[in-house]
């Protein structure tokens, strides 16, 4: 089968109520939008009741809820007879362990222990020191008296805590269940503990870590993606999380090979602000929040960043700016890895004793472990990256631990245990890595960023909250770099993983150009409806600005909705209330408050603000779009974001698509035309280095992002105002047809009439 030309991609969430069957009923408006490939959510079978398919469990195949190998071969037809190409995303990092029953291989590790065919699948702490006299500690009971609780069901075989449900091995007796539970291969602890048996992707129980880099593992867990590739049923892979496993480098070597050279391979890999993507990656690029940075950014006023900060600080008390958070993140991390990850940084901290001892050259015992634990915190904290393996971050690790060094010299006998065993190959520095992303991830994005809100838009995934904005420079340099070394990355816009939808992020930056209002409004806030908490309160107002309606009141469904949000937000910041202690009152008092102020002056002025700017945000919102989708690159096109969308943090940007409604939609047609050029001009797109940055005249200058694509010549130029209204125009060399109007240009082009133009080179006839 001849593959589709990359163009662009659409993501569909799969789930139990759209299958790969109702995926055959959006084909033809996916391919009238112009882009060239399904970029489907993870396939294989999931724990029962899943809503994402990450929790995927054994068996390896095509999840019969969402119906099976046959209804994938019959969209991978239907398809291709639109001419449309099939990614799909998988897992290769953890798999479901929620329910152990549900996952085969789990519960066969339960029953057996390290005797199990599987027990070298799973990253399990079999130390003897491990907190559980070397059995698999499983986190489940409310506290240590809870052994107490438990129950035999004879019948079955099983250990009984509540809802919970464990195997009992081979000839366990039935008369005393707590004597029962101590001859298992597992322990039941308390959640709190600080005890756990196995590597998690992050901080989740219910999902446990692969040992990839094991041979058997790979295969057993790849049989999918074989005969998937062996049947010519897709046309690409997108790899979830590599960071968490031991030899990313290696793995995606293995898959690479697995799927040959001509399918497009994405990796979710989260880059900080400066982290280039390691060019020793077979990969075609990430999928892409380096590049939604970079867009976002550049259209966010940094004239407006004095107002903001002042406006921070005057309400949290802090200036949310770059200091601000270099320091809160150190904080952060050094907390998170306390609360949420002591049993990984006790197994890091033993498999650096233990490598020290075979080694000889540092006395471990030298070294107390608080000093130790300090030390790890310290380096961690003071990474910035999710993982410092790579070998294009090579020295960034052993300077790290000099700058430790430097700032607390009480560590110094830590610190050179440490540059003793983890800046050489082995297993402290695979630890160390794991458990830097794990903290990262959960001490950032999913903590930090709810807990400061200076401009949230810029408080994503990959995100840097710190810089207000990108200069137009700063964005033609970075996407030049990218278009160079991987010409086919990804660009996404929103995602089911993005803290906020596209809409929603430019709506909130179109606040920067008008800073006095911002102002204003908080004043308002403080005076009349003054929140429980003051950066709570300057969270939500942000977001709840970034759904209001642009015409009419907010209706009992987004009230919901903006309720649910603040309960994950809230609980994600830790501030206030939390997952595991909830403080109830404080809670009631901030759904209060989000009452008050959609009901009373502060909701009127919201509907104001709103309402005045409406076609302002629409340019914004249009002009993010277009840039999203005409950068270098693959864009991704997040279902249901080619209508206009409101949508907020997971579970609420994986609600359903109205996929009847009207395509005579502006969102629509400007995606229509986009991907028309890109269609065009495929290649043009996505050559290595047809990249040529075009500098604007005029009073607003700086508000205009514009450029050249073509890998031998100019073929496409691409401008884009990022407001209405703009004093601007733009010198192109040549004759040009306009894309969309076939207005022929030469000479000088105004800017400012559309958020939009593409220039496609003309040739007379």
């Amino acid at each position: 089968m001849t593959r589709p030309a990359l163009v662009a991609t659409y993501r569909l969430q799969l789930t139990a109520d759209f299958t790969l069957t109702d995926a055959l009923d959006v084909l033809d408006h996916v391919r009238d939008l112009g882009v060239s490939h399904l970029y489907l959510s993870p396939i294989n079978t999931a724990t029962a009741g899943s809503t994402h398919g990450y929790d995927w469990i054994p068996p390896i195949a095509v999840a019969p809820v969402l119906g099976g190998i046959d209804a994938l071969r019959s969209l991978r037809r239907a398809a291709a007879e639109r001419g449309l190409g099939i990614v799909v995303d998988i897992v290769p990092n953890h798999t479901g362990v929620e329910d152990p029953r549900q996952n085969a291989w789990w519960w066969d590790v339960l029953t057996h222990g390290a005797q199990s065919a599987y027990a070298h699948f799973f990253d399990i702490d079999w130390d003897g020191d491990n907190g559980a006299d070397g059995k698999i500690a499983l986190p489940v009971l409310g506290g240590p008296d809870d052994v107490d609780a438990l129950e035999i069901d004879a019948e079955a075989d099983e250990l009984v805590f509540y809802e919970h449900r464990f195997p009992l091995a081979p000839g366990t007796p039935h008369d005393d269940a707590r004597a029962a539970h101590d001859a298992q291969a597992y322990r039941l602890v308390p959640w709190d503990s600080g005890v756990i048996g196995y590597r998690r992707f992050f901080a989740v129980n219910g999902l446990a870590g692969l040992r990839q880099e094991d041979p058997d593992v790979y295969a057993a867990t790849h049989e999918l993606v074989r005969a998937l590739v062996a049947e010519d049923l897709v046309d690409g892979i997108r790899v979830d999380h590599p960071d968490g496993l031991v030899d990313p480098v290696g793995y995606l070597q293995r898959l690479r090979s697995d799927i040959g050279d001509d399918r497009v391979l994405w990796v979710e890999k989260i880059l900080a602000t400066d982290e280039q993507l390691d060019p020793v990656l077979p990969v075609d690029g990430t999928t892409g929040y380096d590049a939604l940075r970079w867009v976002d950014g550049v259209f966010v006023d940094p004239a407006a960043e004095t107002t903001f900060t002042e406006v921070h600080q005057a309400i949290t008390g802090d200036t949310g700016d770059a200091g601000w958070l270099h320091g809160a993140e150190h904080r952060r991390k050094r907390d998170t890895l306390h609360t949420l990850f002591p049993a990984e940084r006790a197994r890091l901290s033993r498999a650096i004793r233990a490598a020290a001892r075979d080694a000889g050259d540092v006395d471990p015992t030298a070294v107390p472990r608080p000093e130790l634990d300090d030390a790890i915190a310290e380096v961690i904290g003071r990474l910035g990256v999710y993982r410092a393996d790579y070998p294009v971050l090579e020295g960034l690790l052993a300077s790290t631990l000099d700058s430790v060094r430097d700032a607390r010299p009480d560590l110094a006998g830590a610190v050179r245990l440490l540059a003793a065993t983890v800046l050489t190959d082995g297993e402290p520095a695979v630890r160390l890595a794991q458990v830097c992303g794990a903290t990262t991830a959960k001490s950032v994005e999913d903590s930090l960023f709810y807990r400061t809100a200076r401009l949230v838009a810029l408080q994503e995934v990959g995100g840097d909250p710190g810089r207000f904005g990108v200069t137009a420079d700063e964005f033609h340099t970075r996407v030049a770099a990218r278009a160079s070394s991987h010409p086919r990355a990804m660009t996404t816009s929103s995602t089911h993983d993005t803290k906020r939808g596209e809409d929603v992020r430019a709506r909130i930056i179109a606040l920067t150009a008008h800073p006095d209002r911002w102002r204003d409004l908080v004043e308002t806030m403080r005076s009349q409806t003054p929140p429980p908490d003051g950066v709570t309160g300057l969270f939500l107002l942000q977001n709840i600005i970034g759904v209001w309606p642009t015409t009419g009141a907010v209706g009992d469904g987004l009230r919901t909705r903006l309720h649910d949000y603040a309960t994950k937000a809230i609980r994600e910041a830790g501030l206030i209330t939390g997952w595991t202690d909830v403080d109830e009152a404080a809670e009631t008092a901030v759904h209060r408050w989000i009452d008050d102020v959609v009901d009373g002056r502060v909701g009127a002025e919201i509907a104001r603000l709103v309402g005045d700017l409406a076609a302002e945000i629409e340019w914004v919102v249009l002009a993010h779009k277009g840039l999203s989708l005409l950068v270098p690159g693959v864009p991704d096109v997040y279902q249901g974001t080619e209508w206009f969308e409101d949508s907020l943090v997971d579970p609420d940007n994986r609600r359903p698509i109205e996929w009847d409604a009207s395509t005579d939609h502006p969102k629509v047609r400007l995606v229509r035309s986009a991907l028309a050029a890109r269609r065009d001009h495929a290649s043009a797109f996505t050559s290595a280095g047809g990249y040529g940055p075009l500098v604007a005249d005029g009073a607003d200058a700086d508000r205009v992002v514009a450029f050249t694509v073509g890998a031998d010549a100019a073929e496409v130029v691409v401008v884009v105002a990022t407001r209405p209204g703009l004093r601007a125009s733009l010198d192109v060399e040549g004759t040009w047809r306009d894309h969309e109007t076939g207005e022929i240009v030469s000479g000088t082009l105004d800017v400012g009439a559309t958020p939009i133009t593409v220039l496609e080179r003309h040739t007379k006839e």
